[in-house]
C-alpha cells in the first residue's frame, strides 16, 4: 500500500469557510430542499439573504439548486436559477436583470493550478448580463463574462467570454448566430 503525505495540501478557505458552509448546507437541504418547485420562492430568498447573498425580491430560485457559498451570490431583478443549477460560486457569480440559467447547468468558478506541485486553488468570477441565457446543462467555466442578451445553448461548454446579443453552442462553444429580437 502506497502512503501519500497530505500535510502538504492545505485547504485554501478558512475553517471559518467551512463551518458556515456546513451550516449553509444544512439549513438549505433542510428548510429548502423538501419545497416543490417555485413554491415558497419568498422564503428561499430570505434564507439566502441571511447567508449573504444579494437578491431582488422578484429572482426566482428553484428548491434543488445547489448554492456552495450565497454570500458570493447576486441576483438581479427577474433573474432565475432553474432546477438543478449547480451554482459552484467559490468567487461572485452575478446573474443580471432577466437573466436565466436553465436546468442543470454547472457554473463553476474555481480550479487548481495545474503548473503547481500542490495544484492551489484559483478562482475567477462568473457574470451573466441582463436578458442573458444559458440553455440547459451548460457548462460556464471560472472567469466566463457572458454579454447582455447572450444565448448559450444545451449542453454547451463555455470557458471564453460570449459577445452581447451572441448565440454559441458546443464544446468547446463557438459562435453560431448574432441574436435577433423580433416583437
Amino acid at each position: 500500500m502506497i502512503e501519500v503525505d497530505l500535510s502538504q495540501y492545505k485547504n485554501a478557505l478558512s475553517r471559518k469557510n467551512q463551518a458556515l458552509r456546513l451550516l449553509w448546507t444544512i439549513i438549505w437541504t433542510i428548510f429548502a430542499r423538501p419545497l416543490p418547485r417555485r413554491v415558497g420562492n419568498r422564503w428561499k430568498i430570505i434564507l439566502l439573504r441571511l447567508f449573504g447573498a444579494q437578491i431582488h425580491a422578484t429572482a426566482v430560485v428553484y428548491s434543488s439548486v445547489r448554492i456552495y457559498m450565497p454570500w458570493l451570490l447576486v441576483m438581479k431583478e427577474y433573474s432565475c436559477l432553474a432546477p438543478e443549477v449547480d451554482c459552484y460560486n467559490v468567487a461572485k457569480i452575478t446573474l443580471g436583470a432577466h437573466a436565466t440559467v436553465s436546468q442543470k447547468t454547472y457554473l463553476c468558478t474555481a480550479s487548481h493550478n495545474m503548473n503547481k506541485k500542490d495544484y492551489p486553488l484559483i478562482t475567477a468570477p462568473i457574470i451573466i448580463k441582463n436578458q442573458a441565457w444559458i440553455g440547459a446543462s451548460a457548462f460556464i467555466g471560472m472567469g466566463v463574462t457572458i454579454g447582455q442578451g447572450g444565448v448559450v445553448g444545451a449542453t454547451a461548454s463555455v470557458y471564453k467570454n460570449v459577445d452581447p446579443w451572441t448565440v454559441v453552442g458546443g464544446n468547446p462553444a463557438k459562435f453560431i448566430k448574432k441574436r435577433v429580437i423580433n416583437d
